[in-house]
């Protein structure tokens, strides 16, 4: 079974409220809202670009890759963060912390850029 999406769930109360205009019924004022609905959801899909976030997000992991390969070998997020403290500012002037660190670390790691090892009690981390 696919996952119902809010639009094919559009699609099947505007077909049922049509099936039973023909019954006599008057629902037409609930599918011509419905249909706009639908309308502003397909728009809103389409329309999606980066928030600010998620673009400096994208120049910190950017800089992570970086680091990594400057490094040469595994290493954790914390001795990631001290290696490059001067490469991870954010927008707002704060340097990278490691709870900042380690959610990027998860995208790079599930996007198969970096590979993460355990030894221990110890995540390490290195390009893949």
């Amino acid at each position: 079974m696919t996952n119902m999406t809010y639009a094919m769930a559009l699609d099947t109360a505007i077909n049922f409220l049509n099936e039973n205009i023909q019954y006599g019924d008057d629902f037409s004022a609930t599918v011509e809202k419905l249909t706009a609905l639908k309308e502003q959801l397909a728009k809103r899909s389409t329309s999606k670009t980066p928030t600010k976030n998620q673009k400096e997000n994208e120049v910190i992991m950017t800089n992570i890759l970086k680091a990594l390969a400057d490094i040469g070998e595994p290493a954790t997020v914390t001795n990631l963060i001290a290696h490059g403290v001067e490469g991870f500012p954010t927008a707002d002037g704060k340097v990278l912390t490691s709870q900042k660190a380690s959610p990027l670390l998860r995208k790079l790691v599930d996007a198969g850029k970096v590979v993460k090892t355990i030894e221990g009690k110890k995540a390490l981390f290195s390009i893949a």
